[in-house]
């Protein structure tokens, strides 16, 4: 169970996207959120989860793009005892799989196939702190996807 508050908050944003299928929502709860934690002088914790959630909610690629690097530079300044100490289940080497699985999709829809597929191969070797759950099996399912869309290089 998460025990953090903002994290419940941007969880709600989530939900309103993926599950209401309001994105627009969405971005504009990620946006209050943003401005709350201070923007990229917050949390890293905070930061991470959120540009990682607001990346899906844009409608171009270069923002979805900016915002995925804000979540891949969050996580490297993160702790096991962090992520811990907010109830989130996953270590924080479980967090790189998806964060370079999205920016491997950014740089596909942009064309960039060598930094699309060198995302790709670090979503891959991180793959191991992952378990064999609903979002492990979920990471495996978009990496299968951006592997075939990507084709041989």
């Amino acid at each position: 169970m998460v025990d953090d508050e903002t994290l419940v908050r941007i969880g709600e944003g989530v939900a309103l996207h993926h599950h209401q299928g309001r994105p627009a929502a969405a971005r504009e709860l990620f946006e209050r959120i943003w401005a709350e934690i201070g923007g990229e002088r917050g949390d890293p914790l905070h930061i991470c989860v959120l540009a990682h959630a607001m990346a899906d909610v844009q409608e171009d690629v270069h923002e979805e793009l900016v915002w995925d690097r804000r979540a891949l530079v969050a996580a490297g300044l993160l702790s096991d005892d962090r992520v811990a100490r907010a109830g989130v289940a996953l270590p924080v080497a479980g967090l790189y799989p998806s964060l370079h699985l999205n920016l491997s999709e950014c740089y596909r829809k942009l064309g960039d196939l060598g930094r699309a597929r060198a995302h790709l191969e670090s979503a891959r070797a991180g793959m191991g702190a992952l378990g064999d759950d609903e979002y492990g099996q979920l990471i495996r399912s978009g990496l299968d996807r951006l592997t075939r869309q990507l084709g041989p290089g």
